[in-house]
């Protein structure tokens, strides 16, 4: 767990959002805490620290001690596949988006729960915690794994409150609706809108060729400077409109930069 995930963990036991019905309650588990529960066989992702070494010297077979903490956590994160998260100046939206949900899974810790949605339900129930974690991280979905695909597939697979990450353009904004209010009304959603990569200004000039990312068609234009000004007016209006949409269905948000994901949930959260 990096430095990051123990504040991240505790934003997330403590976040509920405000107006928001149907958000599952966490309930009580035997964790990381402080107060011993039990001793059982060491599974993988099991922190080593509570390696019990006098009952491993009886038993044989490595034991943990069990310690009782106050919830248990779901962790899952859906990035946005599409060719259009696939552009980027040095890094793509979606690689930005794969290092978001990596530190989301360091929140995890010995018995909680991580599962990847995409292309399919990665889901893991024979490991949990950093194992779980780890194995969600390093999965990466096929171009063109559109999120309303992993949305539905969320609300069927995942357990009511558990903590979902969504990361996404939301250029497919207008066919999200439902979905995205059914996962906030079932789940502790939190959306990332993956920043432009030149929100704060094309870097072209005069007649140059575009090709849309997604479409993939191009078009020869004229950039001068008033495109520019427009083109920065036009992406911090539509920045504004997709945030007031995803907290109006009741979701936690921010804006990923690529060059700052950890600043993404420092707002999210309001880390600070």
């Amino acid at each position: 767990m990096n430095a990051f995930g123990p504040r991240l963990r505790a934003a997330l036991l403590a976040g509920r959002r405000a107006n928001v019905r149907g958000y599952g309650i966490v309930a009580p588990r035997r964790g990381d805490g402080y107060e011993f529960a039990e001793l059982r066989a060491y599974m993988d992702g099991d922190d080593p620290r509570r390696i019990d070494w006098a009952a491993t010297a009886r038993a044989g077979a490595l034991q943990t001690r069990v310690m009782l903490e106050d919830a248990t956590l779901v962790l899952a994160a859906v990035v946005d596949g599409s060719a259009s998260m696939h552009v980027g100046r040095t890094t793509s939206n979606y690689d930005a988006g794969c290092t978001a949900a990596r530190m989301w899974y360091d929140a995890a810790i010995d018995d909680d729960r991580c599962a990847r949605i995409g292309f399919g339900a990665h889901m893991f129930p024979a490991v949990r915690g950093r194992a779980a974690a780890a194995a969600c991280a390093a999965i990466r979905d096929p171009i063109g794994t559109v999120p309303g695909d992993a949305l539905h597939l969320a609300l069927a697979a995942l357990p009511r409150g558990a903590r979902l990450l969504l990361i996404s353009d939301f250029y497919d904004l207008t066919n999200l609706g439902d979905e995205l209010r059914a996962c906030a009304n079932r789940f502790d959603l939190t959306a990332l809108l993956a920043a432009d990569p030149w929100r704060a200004g094309l870097p072209l000039r005069g007649f140059v060729r575009l090709r849309d990312a997604e479409s993939s068609r191009v078009e020869r234009l004229y950039v001068g400077a008033a495109a520019r000004a427009r083109y920065r007016a036009a992406v911090a209006a539509r920045e504004k409109m997709v945030l007031t949409a995803l907290r109006d269905v009741g979701a936690r948000t921010a804006v990923l930069d690529a060059a700052a994901p950890e600043a993404a949930f420092a707002a999210a959260f309001g880390l600070g």
